[in-house]
């Protein structure tokens, strides 16, 4: 999708994106997104308290996301092979800044360095070195990821996903809208905030099934998670544009 359709598709959106210009583009394929309740006193004890925890009917929300990245690049500049490619892995939770909700990464493990030392440089977000593997067999998604990065705490994650059922977007006040509608990320450096904008069209989402063979992401950072089944969404694809960091508090 090119940039300009990408920019008037905005009536899923409950606010507009930024009028300053967008600063870099990404797609994102064959993600899931996998989510677990978590009682928000656990969640506040791993958060910086500079954020406050959003929740969904009384609830915080734990997000591990695999997926993998192409035409990763800057703007006005072609997409480089070997660093434009490569698969990404999330942990998240929800938290909102001065009334506006986004998201807030534990880590964002990547099977490439260079992009790494570049998240972490220029947008403060806690990226991880990780070995990382994303094969698509049939409808069937094999991910493994190994986190390899120096001094960071081990996790892996291994497992098997796919989609189960047609493609439908998510209605306003439901609990995929809140989970999966979110238009700006959130970091901090001590006690200083940066909020980052981003801009997509309606997420196209499909259910989907999960079977895990080794999922440390969540103890790696402190949070045990629930022997629940999580909320399962798979997406194929999706165009984003991303805007430059900003300082807000």
């Amino acid at each position: 999708m090119k940039s300009e359709e990408i920019l008037r598709a905005t009536s899923h959106r409950g606010y507009p994106p930024p009028p300053q210009p967008w600063i870099m583009r990404q797609n994102w394929h064959e993600l899931l997104f996998a989510h677990w309740p978590i009682a928000p006193a656990v969640l506040k004890d791993v958060l910086p308290a500079c954020f406050e925890i959003d929740t969904f009917a009384s609830e915080a929300w734990l997000g591990i996301v695999p997926f993998r990245m192409s035409d990763v690049r800057p703007r006005g500049l072609f997409a480089f092979q070997h660093l434009s490619q490569f698969p990404e892995l999330n942990v998240r939770t929800y938290v909102t800044i001065d009334g506006q909700p986004g998201v807030y990464f534990f880590s964002l493990d990547a099977g490439n360095p260079v992009a790494v030392a570049l998240a972490r440089s220029i947008f403060h977000l806690p990226y991880f070195n990780a070995l990382m593997q994303c094969q698509r067999v049939g409808d069937t998604i094999n991910y493994r990821s190994q986190r390899t990065h120096r001094g960071a705490a081990k996790a892996d994650f291994i497992a098997r996903y796919r989609p189960t059922g047609p493609v439908t977007y998510s209605q306003p006040q439901s609990i995929e809208a809140w989970l999966t509608d979110r238009y700006c990320l959130y970091t901090n450096r001590g006690s200083q905030v940066y909020r980052a904008n981003i801009h997509h069209a309606h997420w196209p989402l499909q259910p989907a099934e999960l079977e895990i063979s080794r999922n440390t992401m969540a103890s790696a950072h402190g949070t045990q998670l629930p022997a629940t089944d999580p909320l399962l969404y798979y997406s194929h694809r999706l165009d984003v544009l991303v805007w430059p960091i900003q300082k807000i508090r």
